[in-house]
């Protein structure tokens, strides 16, 4: 049986009916995002953060397991979805690829931006609410 990559397995599992898929990493391999776009579906986006350190961005967070990743996802309009994420792939699995969005590049899915700088991943939807996500630094807001 044919094992399909991590990015593509954890693109298919967040993806919404009806709905194309897009799908980015940071330059270094740390963060990968999907965001869904669809004809009369509001966008929305998840994010997930393999490795990170300093203190959880919300309360219940802090009950994750070192060893797992964090999750944030949001729709174009409305707050910020955080939770424990999945096990964390291989280091190697997490290169990034030809969908990296480099140091001071965006991408826009409808209402919702993400800025890919040196510092860490920004994105924020049409309300305002959003998330910063580094591995010093992860917030929500």
């Amino acid at each position: 049986m044919r094992a399909f990559p991590p990015i593509l397995v954890f693109l298919l599992a967040i993806a919404p009916a009806l709905a194309d898929v897009d799908g980015f990493t940071t330059p270094s391999g740390n963060i990968e995002c999907a965001a869904g776009i669809g004809d009369g579906i509001p966008s929305d986006i998840n994010c997930r953060i393999f490795e990170r350190y300093g203190p959880p961005p919300v309360p219940h967070l802090a009950k994750c397991n070192d060893a797992l990743g964090y999750e944030f996802s949001m729709r174009e309009y409305g707050t910020v979805t955080a939770k424990c994420g999945l096990p964390a792939p291989p280091p190697a699995s997490r290169s990034p690829d030809g969908n990296a969005v480099r140091y001071g590049g965006a991408v826009k899915y409808g209402g919702i931006v993400c800025r890919s700088s040196t510092s860490g991943l920004e994105c924020r939807n049409a309300d305002g609410h959003g998330f910063f996500l580094s591995r010093g630094r992860q917030s929500v807001f």
